[in-house]
């Protein structure tokens, strides 16, 4: 198997399998509760929030355990929202957002608050320009991703930050799913406020999330209830996903460390290798974009039948991300880009981790190039 969809989902590490399955089994109390069990899975919270925070550079009590990156980032906007609706009711954010981001927006319009949207240019990076244009008086929020899920374009984002930095009454949000482990971001110098991360994005399991919220930020409760996690998210926690979360981050920290060269390696060797194939246009910039994602568009192939076509081969790639794959509409990233609509409707997903290798790409780019010919043979 040649697995090559690591942006919607990565293989946990066994090593994080095996802890979920030893917390699961032997401290499976409710961390609130007073009892020796309960207390010893409160224990095991509290170390894996420490390790965590030791991991990114923040405060153990800036870390908000969540279900995952879709209820961290619902959590930062509509908590920013209406715990600061009195300061103002406008939001900045870019076209090319995941729809985690996008759709929260979309239901605050609905609730009375204005949204701005700002475009992106050619390789998908939005402006630092662009952001200080849409700032008002009002602005009560700015939510940019880290790395766009779709194409791997990196945003300037310490850069908006130090901007944001005149601009105190406005909150900075950054959804750094697809940045984690293999992007580095110092979150204090880029003067982040809300920061969102997913376990299942760098070889965690599902069901677990990070939100940072920086200390003395104040958000209203997406969840109430028991008001565990210091108010700020009630629902038990879900203690042996974090607990294998913190080892998970721990773990592609270090990879990172030890395998970025050669991730880069990998990178530039798809990249040359893409290129020799005539019918197909690659999407990424290759500078200014993460190491691990690679978009191409596919002249005249429905992209969800070349998906399948290498499936048969044991190759798994996606189209736009997991979340909007199944719609078949034309990726808003890509048409915000400037792609026309055949372009944006034909776009393909390769997401690399550090698992993957130099010697999968000859046997991939192969079957890739038998797929398209048997696809055209087929439409002809």
């Amino acid at each position: 198997m040649i697995y090559l969809d690591n942006s919607a989902t990565t293989k946990p590490f066994p090593e994080v399998v095996d802890s979920f399955v030893t917390v699961a089994t032997k401290y499976f109390g409710n961390p609130s509760s007073l009892h020796e069990l309960g207390m010893k899975a409160e224990r095991l919270l509290t170390q894996a929030r420490e390790q965590i925070a030791a991991a990114l550079g923040v405060k153990p009590n800036e870390i908000i355990f969540t279900s995952g990156g879709t209820e961290a980032n619902n959590f930062a906007i509509k908590g920013v929202a209406l715990q600061y609706r009195h300061r103002g009711n406008h939001i900045i954010t870019t076209a090319i957002e995941h729809p985690s981001v996008s759709e929260p927006c979309q239901q605050l319009e609905q609730l009375g608050f204005e949204v701005t949207y700002l475009p992106v240019n050619e390789n998908g990076i939005v402006t630092v320009e662009e952001v200080k244009k849409a700032l008002r008086d009002d602005t009560i929020l700015v939510s940019i991703m880290h790395v766009n899920n779709e194409v791997g374009s990196i945003q300037p984002v310490e850069e908006i930050g130090a901007l944001l930095a005149r601009y105190p009454k406005t909150i900075f949000h950054v959804d750094r799913v697809q940045g984690i482990s293999k992007v580095p971001l110092d979150m204090k110098k880029a003067r982040i406020d809300l920061c969102t991360m997913s376990a299942h994005k760098f070889h965690g399991l599902r069901g677990a999330g990070i939100l940072y919220v920086r200390q003395g930020i104040q958000l209203s409760p997406l969840l109430a209830g028991g008001g565990q996690e210091m108010q700020f998210r009630s629902g038990t926690e879900n203690v042996p996903a974090i607990v294998a979360m913190a080892k998970a981050l721990r773990m592609s920290l270090e990879k990172y460390d030890k395998q970025i060269d050669y991730l880069l390696e990998v990178k530039q060797a798809w990249f040359n290798e893409l290129k020799t194939i005539p019918s197909i246009q690659i999407n990424t910039p290759f500078a200014d974009s993460a190491p691990h994602i690679i978009n191409f568009s596919l002249n005249g192939i429905k992209p969800e039948v070349f998906v399948h076509e290498l499936e048969k081969r044991d190759i798994f790639v996606s189209t736009t991300s997991a979340c909007s794959s199944k719609k078949k509409t034309p990726s808003k990233t890509l048409l915000a880009m400037g792609a026309d609509d055949k372009r944006a409707e034909s776009g393909i997903r390769i997401s690399l981790s550090f698992e993957n290798t130099l010697e999968e790409i000859p046997t991939a780019i192969a079957a890739m190039k038998e797929a398209i010919e048997k696809l055209r043979e087929v439409t002809r």
